[in-house]
């Protein structure tokens, strides 16, 4: 399918199917797809990514993962309120670039139009790059910070990956790139090579746990996750990200992963990997058998101790690394928004 097609398809869905909803204001298309042109194949391991602005809350903070006309659309609600401004937005690493580069499908009252308008002439403004590093960067320390020994060992390691996985993100934001969420590690690979910085791309793998692992090792571990997930999709269970464990969301996370190690990558498949299977833990830890979650356990541990956080006590060592290691994440930041030709003197 084009990516023009897809986006159709999204038209289509959010005309027949939320705009109806209350206080529903615009919608917009994010994520990887943005950056294709219209021509390009949307390749089968991705989804479609959508955001639903609306002026309450409720059910503002809900995903959806689902097909529609044969597209695999991942549908995100907002509140409007968070795109209230041109700066709001710009200093927004995650919101910025989705908006910046998007297609809005329906915006009702026109602010929608008028937003991206103003923020296109700043995005790539000196002071705003700065501002959405720094934005990534608190990110990294919240989910550091959200960590606690009273929480769930699944629950812990995915705060630990995030803190770990947004440290690419700072990078990404620096070199106007998109920060993708599941191939985070490839793209920020590459944007490293562009910038004399490869070196740089095994520190953040040791971040995770993940940088010298061996490629046996990493398709044993996607073998273990294919039959965690086909156990956990089956599970109905209500968290934010449940869609991501579901039919719809298995060649994203599964094939996806898997066409990743093909092309070489399997550290880098590493990070969605366990990503989903501590996802996958927290679906079985709601809702399945107790036979269920003591078979699966022992191999997600196995996962996690491979990446060196089996424990609170190395979830706790990792995060300090993490924190130890931003000012150099900073000063690789720097590096690349000194040398990138895209960014504009304020």
């Amino acid at each position: 399918m084009k990516v023009k097609q897809a986006r159709e398809a999204a038209r289509q869905w959010v005309i027949e199917e939320v705009s109806s909803v209350p206080g529903f204001c615009a919608a917009y298309t994010a994520g990887s797809a943005n950056w294709l042109p219209d021509d390009a194949e949307l390749a089968t391991t991705s989804d479609f990514d959508v955001m639903v602005l609306l002026a309450n809350l409720d059910p503002a903070g809900r995903r959806a993962k689902f097909i529609y006309r044969d597209t695999l659309i991942d549908a995100s609600y907002l509140e409007a309120a968070q795109l209230g401004s041109a700066d709001l937005v710009l200093s927004n690493y995650h919101l910025a670039p989705s908006l910046w580069a998007s297609h809005i499908l329906l915006d009702r009252s026109g602010h929608l139009t008028a937003l991206q308008a103003a923020m296109r002439n700043n995005y790539a403004k000196r002071r705003w790059v700065r501002a959405r590093c720094a934005n990534a960067r608190n990110k990294v320390l919240e989910y550091l910070r959200s960590i606690t020994e009273e929480s769930a060992l699944h629950d812990q390691v995915m705060a630990c990956l995030f803190a770990a996985g947004i440290t690419t993100h700072i990078l990404l934001a620096a070199g106007l790139k998109n920060p993708t969420v599941r191939s985070r590690y490839l793209a920020v690979r590459e944007l490293l090579a562009d910038y004399g910085l490869l070196e740089f791309h095994d520190l953040l793998l040791e971040l995770i746990g993940c940088a010298r692992i061996g490629r046996g090792r990493v398709d044993q571990h996607l073998a273990t996750l294919t039959d965690i997930f086909d156990a956990a999709k089956a599970i109905k269970t209500a968290f934010p990200f449940a869609s991501d464990i579901s039919n719809s969301a298995r060649p994203v996370a599964i094939d996806g992963s898997r066409e990743l190690m093909q092309r070489g990558y399997h550290r880098e498949a590493m990070f969605w990997i366990a990503v989903t299977h501590s996802r996958c833990q927290k679906v079985l830890s709601l809702d399945a058998t107790g036979e269920m979650k003591q078979d699966f356990m022992i191999s997600y541990r196995e996962m996690a101790s491979d990446l060196g956080i089996p424990s609170f006590a190395e979830i706790r060592q990792r995060c300090r690394q993490i924190e130890q290691f931003l000012p150099r994440v900073w000063e690789a930041a720097e590096a690349i928004m000194a040398a990138n030709q895209g960014i504009e003197d304020d």
